[in-house]
């Protein structure tokens, strides 16, 4: 694998890796009704996750044009792949535990309004 496959599949990791890390502060703080912090941290992995994607974008269409780029396959890079897509569907699943959470907590609020 040449040097720029391997920095691209690192730095895929990595930014998807710190989506994964806003995405269980966004749990925690969804745990802690801090529903404003859930919402920053879903920003910033949502920010995270479109840099790992904006580099695998340009890996591809680096192969696809034949720049620089070695014909063989590389596990760093099918492992960065897989990362990215696996991070993907923990934002998805993540966003809609805290909308959920959000909203029982304002419907228990109404209700005890109400007593």
């Amino acid at each position: 694998m040449d040097d720029l496959t391997t920095k691209q599949a690192m730095n895929i990791i990595l930014f998807a890796g710190d989506a994964r890390v806003n995405c269980k502060n966004a749990l925690v703080a969804t745990e802690k009704n801090d529903f404003a912090t859930a919402q920053a941290e879903m920003k910033l992995a949502k920010k995270n996750i479109t840099e790992a994607h904006k580099i695998q974008t340009e890996a591809i269409q680096n192969e696809m044009r034949e720049e620089e780029v070695e014909h063989k396959p590389s596990l760093l890079f099918t492992h960065a792949q897989d990362t990215l897509m696996t991070i993907y569907s923990e934002i998805n699943i993540t966003n809609h535990l805290v909308k959920i959470a959000e909203k029982v907590d304002t419907r228990l609020t109404s209700l005890e309004a109400k007593k």
